[in-house]
């Protein structure tokens, strides 16, 4: 992978409706010339964990029907077992490699990669040491902070019944999301708004996008400028 001109590849991490998906949509939305220039973003391939998760959801629901066990989930929804959030990340991974063996990668494209994680189930400090060297040797990491509370309300506001699977509309009861993630390891893995984490001897850098006052959910010009001096950081400690 080059990294001429954009991230080869971008870990987008946060509590969930913390602003990660209008992110990329954001950056989406943007002409591929923009995206180089301002914010070191190329062709983007998205890379999230929620549709194998949704999948899961599905399957079960579907077994059960069938009168037969549910393989992943118990009845309230429920991972049945821990190690299947790091079976997420192995997916991740192995989307990854297939994507990259399919592909010629080149300087003008950058893998974007979108998870969340709480401490109940390990955290952050657990999840990214899971992550292939593939990606840690090219990874740089943008951490979206917003607190607890503004998440949970932003989670309750965009829950669309109609869209239980949207990627922008998707939700969670209040009881989970507080169980799954109010607690949130990512800010005492690292010691400023801005540097290098070690993740398996890998240096990988690293930036915090502050959401708190939520610049995210327009997706305009607040964002991009916030998004553009955040980003141009992580770049240039990347450049380093």
């Amino acid at each position: 992978m080059s990294d001429e001109n954009v991230f080869p590849i971008l870990l987008l991490v946060a509590r969930p409706a913390a602003g990660k998906s209008e992110i990329i949509h954001y950056l989406t939305g943007l002409p591929l010339e923009k995206r180089e220039e301002t914010f070191h973003i190329g062709e983007l391939k998205s890379i999230d964990d929620f549709p194998f998760l949704w999948r899961w959801f599905e399957e079960d629901e579907l077994l059960e029907k069938m009168g037969q066990a549910r393989l992943y989930t118990d009845q309230e929804g429920y991972f049945k077992s821990n190690h299947l959030w790091d079976l997420l990340i192995k997916l991740v991974n192995l989307d990854f490699l297939k994507f990259s063996h399919a592909n010629e990668f080149s300087k003008e494209m950058t893998v974007l990669i979108e998870f969340s994680r709480g401490k109940e189930h390990g955290g952050y400090q657990h999840a990214l040491p899971l992550l292939s060297d593939e990606i840690l040797e090219n990874l740089s990491i943008l951490y979206v902070n917003v607190p607890w509370e503004e998440s949970l309300r932003k989670n309750r506001r965009r829950f669309n019944p109609d869209k239980p699977d949207s990627i922008l509309e998707h939700s969670l009861p209040d009881t989970k999301l507080e169980r799954l993630y109010r607690e949130c390891d990512f800010q005492e893995l690292v010691d400023a708004p801005v540097g290098k984490i070690t993740i398996r001897g890998f240096q990988v850098p690293y930036a915090i996008l502050e959401n708190s006052d939520d610049v995210t959910s327009a997706m305009g010009d607040a964002l991009g400028k916030r998004l553009e001096s955040t980003l141009q950081k992580l770049w240039s400690l990347r450049s380093e």
